[in-house]
């Protein structure tokens, strides 16, 4: 029997014995993975149900640009603390590895894109902010743009340094 609360008529405690469930909650979940198994349905969400398409992709690396840079930031900042040399030291190091040209090339531009690609993205990113560009066709457009320039900032700047 209940026990009330005050003169309320709530029931506050109740001391039925405990009935045990039909099925436990692991017995429960292996006949759903079973389920799943045999219907050969992959785990939801999972990115292979997916069409990709351009604005998928853009989102996807600016966040990966975005962890790359920060990440790569922040291991340059501690190795300067805690290696014993200087900067130049290392540099010097670097060209005495005699790289070829191709692979010098493709590290530098392997710098100069995730910086160009989140940048001028990140300045997309800002335009949307502002209620502008999110018809399909501009999403598209725009995202065409942000590549192009991307890859020609990079060249440009691999150019340069």
């Amino acid at each position: 029997h209940p026990l009330w609360f005050g003169d309320l008529n709530i029931p506050f405690l109740y001391f039925f014995s405990a009935v045990p469930m039909g099925t436990t909650a692991k017995e429960e979940m292996n006949k759903f993975w079973d389920k799943n198994n045999k219907l050969n349905r992959p785990m939801s969400p999972h990115i292979t149900i997916y069409q990709w398409s351009v604005p998928m992709m853009m989102s996807i690396t600016h966040r990966g640009t975005g962890v790359g840079l920060s990440g790569g930031i922040s291991a340059f900042a501690l190795l300067a603390l805690v290696l014993p040399d200087s900067y130049p030291y290392y540099l010097d190091l670097i060209h005495s590895l005699s790289i070829g040209p191709a692979l010098l090339g493709l590290a530098k531009f392997g710098i100069a894109f995730p910086l160009s690609y989140h940048t001028l993205n990140g300045i997309r990113h800002l335009f949307w902010d502002s209620g502008k560009g999110f018809t399909l066709p501009e999403v598209y457009r725009s995202g065409y743009v942000v590549i192009a320039l991307s890859i020609l900032t990079s060249i440009a700047a691999i150019a340069y340094m």
